[in-house]
C-alpha cells in the first residue's frame, strides 16, 4: 500500500488494490467535514461559500471560461453507488471524487436486512451491493489511495440494519467505515423485524458507532417515500427524526454525529416550495442540534433526466436557505432506476453548480420573519408535538406501531387507517431477546450494558484489557475471510473482463467493465405506444442486444414521442486500429489578448461565390458566440454571395492583415476553386505576401485547402478560437517570432 499512488492518466486496477488486502489496516476512523475556506479567491472571483479546493478534479464544463477553477461547496456532497460489482464501484468512485463528491455511499442489497450474520466472500449483487469484510476493506483501501489523488479525505458509508446490525457495526468500525445509516424504526417499519429485538439490537450498534466517530444517518425519510399521500406525514417525519436522534444521544453519540437524512415529501407540480420550505424550517428548529443530511425525494421521478434534474435543483434551494451539512445527489440516478457512472457524475456536478451558483445567497436573502411561512413551520411544529405526546399516552413507541401510528396517509391528528402496523410479538427475529445472567462478562470495547468485568480483575472502563485488547485495538485478532465460492466471487468476475482491463479491446460501458451498454436517444413522430415499438425495432436493426426503452416523454400525444433506449454492443473495439486524430492546438486568452493589442489585425471576410450560407462564418467571427472579435481582432464582414474578386479588392481597400473565406456548396469541386483564385487574386494585385489567407466550411479539408495555395483550412467543428490561435502564430512566424511551422505552448497540450 505505501508503494502504490495512482496516477491520473492510467486507469485504476482492481486487481492490485486486493492483493494482501488480509493485511490491509485503514488509515483512519471518523467523518470528515469539508474546510470552510471564507473570502476564497479563485480565477477573478472571490467566493463567500466554498471550502477547501482540491487537489486534483474536474471542474464544470463552463470552467473553461474562467481559468478552469474548481471552487469546492461547503456541504459534503454524497454519491450512491450500487452496481452489485464492488470493483466497478470503486472505478466509479474515483470518477466521483474528482468530480467533488466525498461520501462514497454503498448501497446494499435489500435481502441483506433479514441475514442474521455477517456475508463472507464477494457474491455479486442484484439491486444493491452484498456488504462483506473483502469488498468493504477493498473499497477502502482503494478510497485511501483515490483521497491521495484528489487531496481531500473521503468518507465511506454503508448500512448498519437488518437482524445482523450489531455484527455489521463491529465490521465497519474496523474497517474504517465513516458513515452509516442506524435506524432501529427502519428496521420495524419497512423490514418487519421485531420491535424489542431492534432496539435492543440498535443500543450495541450506536455504542459501537459513537466509538468509532461514525456519523450516524437515520430512515425517517422513508416514510415520505411510502406514504399515500406523502406530502401529509411531515408532522411523523419529525417525530421519528427526533425518536431516533435522541435515542441515539442517549446511548452516546454524540449531536455533532448525529444526521438527520430529510427529505421534501414532494415535487412539482405539487405547489412543492410552498409545503416543503416551512417544513424544513420546522424540522430545523426542533432538531437544530443534530446535522442535516438533505435529501430529495425519489418517490414521484419518472424516466426523464431533465424532470429528475429540475427536483434536484429545487431541492438544493431549500438546501441553501435552511441549512444542509450534506447534501445527497441521488434523484438524477437512482429516481430513475438507471444507476450508471454518467448519471452519478452528473448528479454530483448538479450539486456542485446548483450550491457554487448561490454561493452567497443567504447574504443576499433572507426568510421571512412572519407571514404564512412562520405560521406554516409552528403549525407542523405543534401537529409533531401533539403527535409524540399520544405516542406516550397510548403507552409507548411500540405500541403506537401496533395501532398503526405510522405511515399513516393523514394529516395528523387525523388518521386514513393505511399506517404500517407491526406487531410487539411478532416479525423477524421475536423471541431472540434473552435476559442476560448476573454473571455475563463481555472483555470488548464499545459494549453497551453490564458485562461484569470487574468481578474478573477487569476495569470497567477498559474491559478488553483483560484479553489483551479486542479487534479494535488488536487487528490480528479479526478473522478475515476471502471467497467462499469458486464461481460467484470477484476473482472469476475479473478473469472474464481481463482484455478490457489490460487494454487488449475496448467496449462502451454504463454499469460493469465491459457491459457494452449503450443509450439510443431519438424522437418518433408517433403515439407512445406506436414510439416504443418503433424504437426497439430501430434498436434490433442496428444490432444492439437485448434493447430496453428505459425512458419516454410524450411531446404530444399523436405528433411525437422522445424515447430513450438501452442495449449492448455485441462486438470489442481493437485500440490498435482506432486512428487518434491531434489534440486540438488553442492558445491561452491572455497570449491572443497581448498579440491583438500589441499588433493591430484586421480581417476581411464573407461567405464566397454563389453562398447564402452565413452562420457558420457569423459564429467563426461574432463575439457573442465566442468569435475571433473578442480578442480584439477588427472584423469587416462583406455578407453572404461575395464574389472573389471583391473579397480580394476589400482587403486591399482596407489595407487588411488577413482574408478570410466560407464556403458550404461543394459541386464540382466549387470551394477549392474559390479558394485557388482567391490566391491567385492576391498575387496579381501585389499583396500575397502581406495578408493571410485562410478558408472554412463543412466540406473543406486543411490539406486539400492548403494545396490551393491558401494559408490554411478549417473543417467542420472549427470555432473562434481555432482561427484566432492560428492567425495569432501566423502573423508572429511572418515577423519571425516563432519558426516555420512552430507554435507556441497552448492549453491544451502537456
Amino acid at each position: 500500500m505505501a508503494d502504490m499512488v495512482l496516477n491520473k492518466n492510467e486507469k485504476l486496477d482492481v486487481r492490485e488494490i486486493l492483493k494482501d488486502l488480509e493485511n490491509y489496516a485503514p488509515r483512519r476512523h471518523g467523518w470528515h467535514w469539508r474546510e470552510p475556506a471564507p473570502n476564497l479567491e479563485m480565477g477573478p472571483f472571490t467566493f463567500h461559500d466554498m471550502s477547501k479546493p482540491l487537489k486534483q478534479g474536474i471542474g464544470l464544463p463552463p470552467a473553461k471560461f474562467f481559468g478552469d477553477i474548481d471552487p469546492q461547496p461547503q456541504p459534503v456532497i454524497t454519491t450512491e453507488i450500487a452496481s452489485g460489482r464492488f470493483e466497478d464501484d470503486i472505478r466509479r468512485m474515483r470518477m466521483a471524487a474528482w468530480h467533488g463528491a466525498d461520501h462514497i455511499m454503498v448501497i446494499r442489497h435489500m435481502g441483506q436486512s433479514h441475514i442474521d450474520g455477517l456475508m463472507e466472500g464477494t457474491p455479486q449483487g442484484i439491486g444493491g451491493v452484498p456488504i462483506t469484510r473483502k469488498q468493504v476493506r477493498c473499497q477502502r483501501k482503494a478510497l485511501d489511495l483515490i483521497e491521495d489523488e484528489v487531496g481531500r479525505p473521503l468518507n465511506y458509508h454503508s448500512y448498519v440494519s437488518g437482524v445482523a446490525g450489531p455484527d455489521v457495526a463491529v465490521m465497519f468500525a474496523e474497517e474504517g467505515i465513516n458513515g452509516a445509516h442506524q435506524d432501529p424504526q427502519y428496521n420495524v417499519l419497512y423490514r418487519d423485524i421485531n420491535c424489542v429485538r431492534s432496539f435492543v439490537d440498535a443500543c450495541e450498534s450506536k455504542k459501537v458507532l459513537a466509538w468509532a466517530e461514525i456519523l450516524q444517518i437515520d430512515g425517517a425519510h422513508n416514510a415520505n417515500a411510502t406514504a399515500r399521500e406523502a406530502w401529509k406525514v411531515m408532522p411523523e417525519l419529525i417525530v421519528q427524526h427526533a425518536i431516533n436522534s435522541l435515542f441515539s444521544e442517549k446511548v452516546g453519540i454524540k449531536p455533532e454525529n448525529i444526521s438527520l437524512s430529510t427529505v421534501p415529501p414532494d415535487a412539482a407540480p405539487a405547489p412543492a416550495m410552498y409545503l416543503d420550505l416551512p417544513y424544513a424550517v420546522a424540522l430545523r428548529d426542533i432538531c437544530g442540534r443534530y446535522k442535516m443530511r438533505a435529501q430529495q425525494t425519489t418517490k414521484y421521478v419518472c424516466s426523464s433526466v431533465r424532470e429528475a434534474t429540475v427536483t434536484h435543483v429545487m431541492n438544493m434551494v431549500i438546501s441553501k436557505l435552511t441549512s444542509a451539512d450534506i447534501q445527497s445527489t441521488i434523484t438524477p440516478d437512482e429516481g430513475r432506476n438507471v444507476p450508471w457512472h454518467i448519471y452519478n457524475m452528473e448528479a454530483i456536478d448538479n450539486a456542485k453548480q446548483a450550491f457554487v451558483y448561490m454561493d452567497g445567497f443567504n447574504e443576499l436573502v433572507e426568510l421571512k420573519k412572519d407571514g404564512p411561512l412562520r405560521e406554516m413551520a409552528r403549525e407542523i411544529k405543534e401537529r409533531a408535538t401533539l403527535f409524540m405526546e399520544e405516542i406516550v399516552e397510548v403507552g409507548g413507541y411500540f405500541n403506537a406501531v401496533e395501532q398503526g401510528f405510522f405511515v399513516d396517509s393523514a394529516k395528523y391528528p387525523a388518521r386514513n387507517g393505511d399506517g404500517i402496523a407491526r406487531k410487539i410479538k411478532g416479525g423477524v427475529g421475536y423471541g431472540f431477546i434473552f435476559p442476560r445472567e448476573d454473571d455475563y462478562m463481555a472483555p470488548v470495547t464499545a459494549h453497551f450494558g453490564y458485562n461484569n468485568v470487574e468481578q474478573y480483575g477487569g476495569d470497567p472502563e477498559n474491559p478488553s484489557a483483560l484479553i489483551g485488547g479486542c479487534t479494535f485495538e488488536d487487528r490480528s485478532k479479526i478473522v478475515y475471510i476471502d471467497e467462499l465460492d469458486e464461481v460467484d466471487n470477484v476473482n472469476v468476475r475479473l478473469e472474464k473482463v481481463k482484455k478490457y482491463l489490460d487494454g487488449e479491446a475496448i467496449k462502451p460501458e454504463m454499469e460493469w467493465c465491459g457491459d457494452g451498454v449503450v443509450m439510443l436517444t431519438m424522437m418518433v413522430p408517433a403515439n407512445v405506444r406506436t414510439a416504443e415499438a418503433t424504437g426497439l425495432q430501430i434498436a434490433e436493426k442496428m444490432g444492439l442486444d437485448s434493447p430496453e426503452v428505459i425512458s419516454k416523454e410524450i411531446m404530444h400525444p399523436a405528433e411525437g414521442t422522445r424515447i430513450e433506449i438501452k442495449g449492448k454492443l455485441t462486438f470489442d473495439v481493437d485500440p490498435k486500429s482506432l486512428v487518434l486524430p491531434p489534440p486540438p492546438h488553442h492558445l491561452p486568452d491572455e497570449v491572443l489578448y497581448k498579440e491583438f493589442k500589441d499588433h493591430h489585425m484586421r480581417v476581411v471576410c464573407g461567405t464566397v461565390g454563389d453562398d447564402e450560407h452565413s452562420v457558420g462564418l457569423r459564429e467563426i467571427i461574432n463575439i457573442k458566440h465566442g468569435g475571433i472579435e473578442k480578442w480584439g481582432i477588427e472584423v469587416n464582414y462583406l455578407g453572404t454571395s461575395v464574389p472573389v474578386e471583391k473579397l480580394v479588392d476589400a482587403a486591399v481597400e482596407l489595407d487588411a492583415d488577413a482574408i478570410l473565406a466560407s464556403t458550404i456548396i461543394s459541386h464540382d469541386n466549387i470551394h477549392y476553386k474559390n479558394m485557388k483564385r482567391i490566391n491567385e487574386l492576391a498575387i496579381e494585385k501585389g499583396i500575397r505576401d502581406k495578408v493571410i489567407i485562410a478558408a472554412g466550411g463543412t466540406q473543406v479539408s486543411p490539406e486539400d485547402a492548403r494545396a490551393t495555395g491558401i494559408d490554411e483550412g478549417f473543417g467542420r467543428d472549427s470555432h473562434g478560437i481555432d482561427v484566432a490561435t492560428y492567425l495569432c502564430e501566423e502573423a508572429m512566424r511572418r515577423r519571425g517570432e516563432l519558426p516555420p511551422g512552430g507554435h507556441l505552448k497552448g492549453i491544451d497540450e502537456d
